[in-house]
Protein backbone atom coordinates (compact mmCIF):
# COMPACT_ATOMS: atom_id res chain seq x y z
CA UNK A 1 0.00 0.00 0.00
CA UNK A 2 1.25 3.53 -0.71
CA UNK A 3 1.87 5.88 2.23
CA UNK A 4 -1.11 7.84 3.52
CA UNK A 5 -1.20 11.43 2.24
CA UNK A 6 -0.26 14.13 4.71
CA UNK A 7 -2.88 15.88 6.74
CA UNK A 8 -0.38 18.52 7.84
CA UNK A 9 0.90 21.73 6.33
CA UNK A 10 4.41 21.90 4.89
CA UNK A 11 7.18 22.33 7.43
CA UNK A 12 8.99 25.68 7.41
CA UNK A 13 12.14 25.80 5.34
CA UNK A 14 15.51 25.68 7.07
CA UNK A 15 16.98 29.13 7.61
CA UNK A 16 19.45 30.27 4.99
CA UNK A 17 18.40 28.02 2.15
CA UNK A 18 18.59 29.73 -1.19
CA UNK A 19 18.12 28.93 -4.81
CA UNK A 20 20.83 26.22 -4.81
CA UNK A 21 18.27 23.64 -3.68
CA UNK A 22 16.53 23.77 -7.04
CA UNK A 23 15.97 20.04 -7.43
CA UNK A 24 12.85 19.56 -9.55
CA UNK A 25 9.97 17.43 -8.41
CA UNK A 26 6.68 16.15 -9.69
CA UNK A 27 4.93 19.36 -8.65
CA UNK A 28 7.78 21.87 -8.77
CA UNK A 29 8.80 21.72 -12.41
CA UNK A 30 12.17 22.85 -13.71
CA UNK A 31 12.34 25.04 -16.80
CA UNK A 32 14.75 23.63 -19.38
CA UNK A 33 15.57 24.55 -22.96
CA UNK A 34 13.21 21.87 -24.27
CA UNK A 35 10.33 22.71 -21.93
CA UNK A 36 9.49 21.93 -18.33
CA UNK A 37 11.02 18.91 -16.55
CA UNK A 38 9.40 16.84 -13.81
CA UNK A 39 11.25 14.39 -11.57
CA UNK A 40 9.08 11.69 -10.02
CA UNK A 41 10.59 10.13 -6.91
CA UNK A 42 10.35 6.33 -6.76
CA UNK A 43 11.60 5.20 -3.33
CA UNK A 44 13.71 2.09 -3.81
CA UNK A 45 13.04 2.36 -7.55
CA UNK A 46 9.85 0.35 -7.03
CA UNK A 47 7.08 0.50 -9.62
CA UNK A 48 3.98 -1.54 -10.28
CA UNK A 49 3.02 -2.21 -13.89
CA UNK A 50 0.07 0.20 -13.62
CA UNK A 51 2.32 2.93 -12.26
CA UNK A 52 4.87 2.38 -15.01
CA UNK A 53 2.18 2.60 -17.68
CA UNK A 54 0.84 5.79 -16.10
CA UNK A 55 4.29 7.35 -16.40
CA UNK A 56 4.48 6.38 -20.07
CA UNK A 57 1.03 7.87 -20.68
CA UNK A 58 2.01 11.11 -18.98
CA UNK A 59 5.24 11.37 -21.00
CA UNK A 60 3.38 10.84 -24.26
CA UNK A 61 0.37 13.05 -23.50
CA UNK A 62 2.09 15.87 -21.65
CA UNK A 63 5.76 15.74 -22.66
CA UNK A 64 8.14 14.70 -25.41
CA UNK A 65 7.20 11.02 -25.17
CA UNK A 66 10.43 9.91 -23.47
CA UNK A 67 11.23 8.82 -19.91
CA UNK A 68 14.63 9.08 -18.24
CA UNK A 69 15.89 6.92 -15.39
CA UNK A 70 18.11 9.04 -13.13
CA UNK A 71 21.20 8.12 -11.12
CA UNK A 72 18.93 7.69 -8.08
CA UNK A 73 16.52 5.33 -9.80
CA UNK A 74 13.85 8.01 -10.25
CA UNK A 75 12.06 8.97 -13.47
CA UNK A 76 12.16 12.28 -15.32
CA UNK A 77 9.66 13.55 -17.87
CA UNK A 78 10.86 16.26 -20.26
CA UNK A 79 9.37 18.65 -22.79
CA UNK A 80 6.35 19.36 -20.59
CA UNK A 81 4.15 22.41 -21.01
CA UNK A 82 4.65 24.78 -18.10
CA UNK A 83 0.94 24.72 -17.25
CA UNK A 84 0.61 20.90 -17.08
CA UNK A 85 1.49 20.58 -13.39
CA UNK A 86 -2.06 20.09 -12.15
CA UNK A 87 -2.85 17.38 -14.68
CA UNK A 88 0.46 15.60 -14.06
CA UNK A 89 -0.14 15.69 -10.32
CA UNK A 90 -3.61 14.21 -10.78
CA UNK A 91 -2.28 11.37 -12.92
CA UNK A 92 0.41 10.54 -10.38
CA UNK A 93 -1.96 10.64 -7.40
CA UNK A 94 -4.37 8.28 -9.16
CA UNK A 95 -1.76 5.48 -9.19
CA UNK A 96 -0.12 6.14 -5.82
CA UNK A 97 2.99 7.91 -7.12
CA UNK A 98 2.31 11.13 -5.23
CA UNK A 99 1.40 10.15 -1.65
CA UNK A 100 2.44 13.54 -0.23
CA UNK A 101 2.38 16.91 -1.94
CA UNK A 102 4.48 18.45 0.84
CA UNK A 103 7.13 15.72 0.88
CA UNK A 104 7.40 14.65 -2.75
CA UNK A 105 10.92 16.04 -3.31
CA UNK A 106 12.40 14.47 -0.15
CA UNK A 107 11.43 10.86 -0.93
CA UNK A 108 15.02 10.18 -1.98
CA UNK A 109 15.62 6.50 -1.27
CA UNK A 110 17.86 4.17 -3.28
CA UNK A 111 17.85 0.45 -2.56
CA UNK A 112 19.64 -2.68 -3.72
CA UNK A 113 17.51 -3.93 -6.63
CA UNK A 114 18.02 -7.67 -5.99
CA UNK A 115 16.05 -9.75 -6.69
CA UNK A 116 18.44 -12.27 -5.08
CA UNK A 117 22.00 -12.50 -3.80
CA UNK A 118 22.07 -10.15 -0.84
CA UNK A 119 21.58 -10.76 2.86
CA UNK A 120 18.03 -9.37 2.92
CA UNK A 121 15.26 -8.03 0.72
CA UNK A 122 15.31 -4.32 1.57
CA UNK A 123 11.97 -3.48 -0.07
CA UNK A 124 10.28 -3.59 3.35
CA UNK A 125 12.74 -0.99 4.63
CA UNK A 126 12.08 1.17 1.56
CA UNK A 127 8.32 1.13 2.04
CA UNK A 128 8.55 1.74 5.79
CA UNK A 129 11.01 4.61 5.36
CA UNK A 130 8.91 6.23 2.65
CA UNK A 131 5.73 5.99 4.70
CA UNK A 132 7.38 7.47 7.80
CA UNK A 133 9.06 10.26 5.83
CA UNK A 134 5.72 11.30 4.37
CA UNK A 135 4.08 11.16 7.81
CA UNK A 136 6.74 13.37 9.49
CA UNK A 137 6.11 17.14 9.19
CA UNK A 138 9.76 17.95 9.99
CA UNK A 139 10.96 15.83 7.03
CA UNK A 140 9.50 18.29 4.52
CA UNK A 141 12.37 20.62 5.47
CA UNK A 142 15.02 18.23 4.12
CA UNK A 143 16.63 19.37 0.90
CA UNK A 144 15.78 17.67 -2.36
CA UNK A 145 19.36 16.37 -2.37
CA UNK A 146 19.37 14.49 0.96
CA UNK A 147 19.68 10.77 0.20
CA UNK A 148 18.94 7.52 2.04
CA UNK A 149 20.46 4.23 0.81
CA UNK A 150 19.28 0.74 1.75
CA UNK A 151 21.91 -1.88 0.97
CA UNK A 152 21.10 -5.59 1.06
CA UNK A 153 24.65 -6.45 2.14
CA UNK A 154 26.38 -6.74 -1.21
CA UNK A 155 27.76 -3.18 -1.12
CA UNK A 156 26.11 -1.93 -4.29
CA UNK A 157 24.18 1.16 -3.17
CA UNK A 158 26.36 1.68 -0.07
CA UNK A 159 29.04 2.81 -2.53
CA UNK A 160 26.86 5.78 -3.48
CA UNK A 161 27.88 7.53 -0.25
CA UNK A 162 24.35 8.57 0.69
CA UNK A 163 23.70 10.82 3.66
CA UNK A 164 22.28 7.90 5.65
CA UNK A 165 22.91 4.26 4.68
CA UNK A 166 21.45 1.11 6.20
CA UNK A 167 23.33 -2.11 5.45
CA UNK A 168 21.66 -5.47 6.04
CA UNK A 169 23.73 -8.23 7.65
CA UNK A 170 23.57 -11.97 7.00
CA UNK A 171 22.14 -12.75 10.43
CA UNK A 172 19.26 -10.29 10.44
CA UNK A 173 21.44 -7.48 11.81
CA UNK A 174 21.89 -3.98 10.41
CA UNK A 175 24.59 -1.34 10.24
CA UNK A 176 24.09 2.43 10.13
CA UNK A 177 26.61 4.35 8.05
CA UNK A 178 26.63 8.16 8.05
CA UNK A 179 27.77 10.17 5.03
CA UNK A 180 31.12 8.90 3.70
CA UNK A 181 32.37 7.38 6.95
CA UNK A 182 34.53 4.25 6.79
CA UNK A 183 32.90 2.98 9.98
CA UNK A 184 29.34 2.16 11.00
CA UNK A 185 27.44 1.27 14.12
CA UNK A 186 25.19 -1.73 14.68
CA UNK A 187 21.49 -1.03 15.09
CA UNK A 188 18.60 -3.41 15.76
CA UNK A 189 17.14 -4.40 12.40
CA UNK A 190 13.59 -3.77 13.63
CA UNK A 191 14.60 -0.22 14.60
CA UNK A 192 16.83 0.49 11.61
CA UNK A 193 14.41 2.77 9.77
CA UNK A 194 13.53 4.75 12.89
CA UNK A 195 17.24 5.19 13.63
CA UNK A 196 17.90 6.46 10.10
CA UNK A 197 15.04 8.93 10.42
CA UNK A 198 16.35 10.16 13.77
CA UNK A 199 19.64 11.11 12.11
CA UNK A 200 17.82 13.11 9.45
CA UNK A 201 15.62 14.77 12.08
CA UNK A 202 18.71 15.81 14.08
CA UNK A 203 20.23 17.23 10.90
CA UNK A 204 17.18 19.42 10.28
CA UNK A 205 17.10 20.49 13.94
CA UNK A 206 20.76 21.54 13.96
CA UNK A 207 20.36 23.61 10.80
CA UNK A 208 17.30 25.35 12.20
CA UNK A 209 18.94 26.03 15.54
CA UNK A 210 22.21 27.37 14.12
CA UNK A 211 21.11 28.94 10.87
CA UNK A 212 23.73 26.93 9.03
CA UNK A 213 23.38 26.18 5.34
CA UNK A 214 23.95 22.55 4.40
CA UNK A 215 22.41 20.12 1.98
CA UNK A 216 24.18 16.96 3.10
CA UNK A 217 25.07 15.30 6.38
CA UNK A 218 28.78 15.38 5.51
CA UNK A 219 28.62 19.18 5.80
CA UNK A 220 27.81 18.90 9.52
CA UNK A 221 30.75 16.82 10.88
CA UNK A 222 29.54 16.89 14.48
CA UNK A 223 26.57 14.76 13.38
CA UNK A 224 28.88 12.08 11.91
CA UNK A 225 30.52 10.38 14.93
CA UNK A 226 32.76 7.35 14.25
CA UNK A 227 31.14 3.94 14.46
CA UNK A 228 32.46 0.79 16.09
CA UNK A 229 32.49 -1.39 12.96
CA UNK A 230 35.16 -0.90 10.31
CA UNK A 231 33.64 -1.06 6.84
CA UNK A 232 35.25 -2.69 3.80
CA UNK A 233 35.58 -0.93 0.49
CA UNK A 234 32.21 -1.15 -1.24
CA UNK A 235 32.15 -2.75 -4.64
CA UNK A 236 29.42 -0.51 -6.02
CA UNK A 237 28.75 -3.14 -8.66
CA UNK A 238 25.43 -2.91 -10.51
CA UNK A 239 23.47 -6.09 -11.19
CA UNK A 240 24.86 -7.92 -14.23
CA UNK A 241 22.84 -7.56 -17.39
CA UNK A 242 20.81 -10.46 -18.71
CA UNK A 243 19.27 -13.34 -16.81
CA UNK A 244 19.98 -13.03 -13.07
CA UNK A 245 18.81 -15.26 -10.21
CA UNK A 246 15.12 -14.60 -9.84
CA UNK A 247 14.57 -12.43 -12.91
CA UNK A 248 16.09 -10.22 -15.59
CA UNK A 249 18.34 -7.17 -15.54
CA UNK A 250 18.50 -4.68 -18.42
CA UNK A 251 19.79 -1.16 -18.99
CA UNK A 252 19.12 1.79 -21.29
CA UNK A 253 21.63 3.89 -23.14
CA UNK A 254 21.90 7.05 -21.05
CA UNK A 255 18.79 5.91 -19.18
CA UNK A 256 16.43 7.27 -21.83
CA UNK A 257 13.45 5.29 -23.17
CA UNK A 258 10.75 6.07 -25.67
CA UNK A 259 7.17 5.30 -24.75
CA UNK A 260 7.33 2.18 -26.94
CA UNK A 261 10.49 0.97 -25.21
CA UNK A 262 8.95 1.61 -21.81
CA UNK A 263 5.88 -0.44 -22.72
CA UNK A 264 8.12 -3.28 -23.90
CA UNK A 265 9.75 -3.21 -20.47
CA UNK A 266 6.39 -3.33 -18.72
CA UNK A 267 5.22 -6.14 -21.00
CA UNK A 268 8.24 -8.24 -19.99
CA UNK A 269 7.68 -7.62 -16.27
CA UNK A 270 5.82 -9.90 -13.92
CA UNK A 271 3.96 -7.40 -11.78
CA UNK A 272 6.87 -5.28 -10.51
CA UNK A 273 9.75 -3.23 -11.89
CA UNK A 274 12.75 -2.09 -9.89
CA UNK A 275 14.59 0.84 -11.43
CA UNK A 276 18.26 1.06 -10.50
CA UNK A 277 20.71 3.91 -9.81
CA UNK A 278 22.66 2.60 -12.83
CA UNK A 279 19.85 3.67 -15.17
CA UNK A 280 18.52 0.19 -15.66
CA UNK A 281 15.73 -2.04 -14.44
CA UNK A 282 15.46 -5.38 -12.68
CA UNK A 283 12.35 -7.42 -13.47
CA UNK A 284 11.76 -10.02 -10.71
CA UNK A 285 10.21 -13.21 -12.00
CA UNK A 286 10.61 -12.31 -15.69
CA UNK A 287 11.52 -15.22 -17.94
CA UNK A 288 14.88 -15.38 -19.78
CA UNK A 289 12.96 -15.79 -23.03
CA UNK A 290 11.99 -12.12 -22.76
CA UNK A 291 15.56 -10.94 -23.30
CA UNK A 292 15.48 -11.21 -27.09
CA UNK A 293 12.48 -8.92 -27.33
CA UNK A 294 14.03 -6.40 -24.95
CA UNK A 295 17.26 -6.40 -26.95
CA UNK A 296 15.28 -5.81 -30.13
CA UNK A 297 13.56 -2.87 -28.42
CA UNK A 298 16.95 -1.26 -27.78
CA UNK A 299 17.73 -2.36 -24.24
CA UNK A 300 21.21 -3.46 -23.23
CA UNK A 301 20.81 -7.08 -22.19
CA UNK A 302 24.39 -8.37 -21.96
CA UNK A 303 27.48 -7.14 -20.08
CA UNK A 304 30.63 -5.81 -21.68
CA UNK A 305 31.25 -3.36 -24.52
CA UNK A 306 32.00 0.33 -24.33
CA UNK A 307 28.51 1.26 -23.08
CA UNK A 308 29.21 -0.38 -19.72
CA UNK A 309 29.35 2.35 -17.02
CA UNK A 310 29.08 5.15 -19.60
CA UNK A 311 26.83 8.10 -18.75
CA UNK A 312 26.13 11.60 -20.02
CA UNK A 313 24.25 14.69 -18.96
CA UNK A 314 21.29 15.91 -21.00
CA UNK A 315 23.32 18.27 -23.20
CA UNK A 316 21.89 20.14 -26.18
CA UNK A 317 19.13 20.63 -27.17
CA UNK A 318 17.56 19.89 -23.78
CA UNK A 319 19.91 22.02 -21.66
CA UNK A 320 20.67 25.61 -22.57
CA UNK A 321 23.87 25.59 -20.48
CA UNK A 322 25.48 22.84 -22.54
CA UNK A 323 28.14 23.54 -25.16
CA UNK A 324 27.41 20.40 -27.20
CA UNK A 325 24.98 17.61 -27.98
CA UNK A 326 26.94 15.40 -25.62
CA UNK A 327 24.73 12.34 -25.91
CA UNK A 328 25.06 12.20 -29.67
CA UNK A 329 28.82 12.78 -29.42
CA UNK A 330 29.16 10.21 -26.65
CA UNK A 331 27.19 7.60 -28.60
CA UNK A 332 29.46 8.03 -31.63
CA UNK A 333 32.58 7.79 -29.50
CA UNK A 334 31.38 4.71 -27.62
CA UNK A 335 30.40 2.88 -30.78
CA UNK A 336 33.81 3.66 -32.28
CA UNK A 337 35.84 2.86 -29.14
CA UNK A 338 34.57 -0.66 -28.55
CA UNK A 339 36.16 -1.04 -25.10
CA UNK A 340 35.04 -0.61 -21.51
CA UNK A 341 37.11 0.14 -18.40
CA UNK A 342 36.74 2.99 -15.93
CA UNK A 343 33.35 4.70 -15.67
CA UNK A 344 33.10 7.62 -18.09
CA UNK A 345 30.79 10.63 -18.04
CA UNK A 346 30.19 13.25 -20.75
CA UNK A 347 29.27 16.75 -19.55
CA UNK A 348 28.12 19.77 -21.50
CA UNK A 349 29.29 22.26 -18.86
CA UNK A 350 31.24 22.46 -15.60
CA UNK A 351 28.23 21.44 -13.49
CA UNK A 352 28.77 17.84 -14.65
CA UNK A 353 25.20 16.84 -13.80
CA UNK A 354 24.82 13.13 -13.04
CA UNK A 355 28.52 12.26 -12.85
CA UNK A 356 29.49 9.05 -11.02
CA UNK A 357 31.26 8.70 -7.69
CA UNK A 358 34.75 7.32 -7.21
CA UNK A 359 37.28 7.06 -10.05
CA UNK A 360 35.92 8.06 -13.45
CA UNK A 361 36.87 9.61 -16.77
CA UNK A 362 35.58 13.16 -17.12
CA UNK A 363 34.72 14.22 -20.70
CA UNK A 364 33.87 17.93 -20.63
CA UNK A 365 32.63 19.89 -23.64
CA UNK A 366 34.80 22.93 -24.38
CA UNK A 367 33.04 24.39 -27.42
CA UNK A 368 35.89 23.26 -29.68
CA UNK A 369 35.78 19.60 -28.65
CA UNK A 370 36.27 17.91 -25.29
CA UNK A 371 38.65 17.93 -22.34
CA UNK A 372 39.32 14.37 -21.15
CA UNK A 373 40.55 13.91 -17.59
CA UNK A 374 41.25 10.64 -15.78
CA UNK A 375 39.86 10.31 -12.24
CA UNK A 376 37.40 13.17 -12.52
CA UNK A 377 37.89 16.94 -12.73
CA UNK A 378 40.02 17.13 -9.54
CA UNK A 379 42.94 15.21 -11.12
CA UNK A 380 46.02 17.34 -11.62
CA UNK A 381 47.96 17.38 -14.88
CA UNK A 382 45.94 14.62 -16.56
CA UNK A 383 43.69 16.64 -18.87
CA UNK A 384 43.87 16.29 -22.65
CA UNK A 385 42.04 18.61 -25.05
CA UNK A 386 40.77 16.85 -28.18
CA UNK A 387 38.53 17.51 -31.13
CA UNK A 388 35.26 15.64 -31.63
CA UNK A 389 37.01 13.30 -34.05
CA UNK A 390 39.76 12.51 -31.52
CA UNK A 391 37.43 11.95 -28.57
CA UNK A 392 36.78 8.22 -29.05
CA UNK A 393 40.47 7.30 -28.97
CA UNK A 394 41.24 9.62 -26.06
CA UNK A 395 38.34 8.26 -24.00
CA UNK A 396 39.24 4.65 -24.74
CA UNK A 397 42.82 5.24 -23.60
CA UNK A 398 41.71 7.07 -20.46
CA UNK A 399 39.32 4.27 -19.51
CA UNK A 400 42.20 1.78 -19.64
CA UNK A 401 44.12 3.79 -17.02
CA UNK A 402 44.92 1.79 -13.89
CA UNK A 403 46.56 4.52 -11.80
Amino acid sequence: MPPTPDATAPAPAVTGRGREDACPGALRLHTAADGALARVRLPGGLLTEDQALALAGAAESLGDGHLEITSRGNVQLRGLASECGAELGGRLRAVGLLPSDTHERVRNIVASPGPAGGSADVRAWARELDAKLCASPWAAALSGKFLFALDDGRGDVAALNADVTLIAGPDGSALLRLARADTARPVPAERAVDTALAVARDFVAVLRATGREAWHLRDVPDLVPPGSVKLPAFAGTPPPLGAVPGGLSVALRFGSASGAQWRALVDAAEGELRLTPWRGAVLPGAAPGRLAGLAAAGFRTAPGAAWERATACTGLPGCGSSRADVRADAARALEAAGTGGLPVHWSGCERRCGHPAGRWVDVLATGQGYRVTVNGPAAAGAAVDVTNEETAEAVAEARRTTK
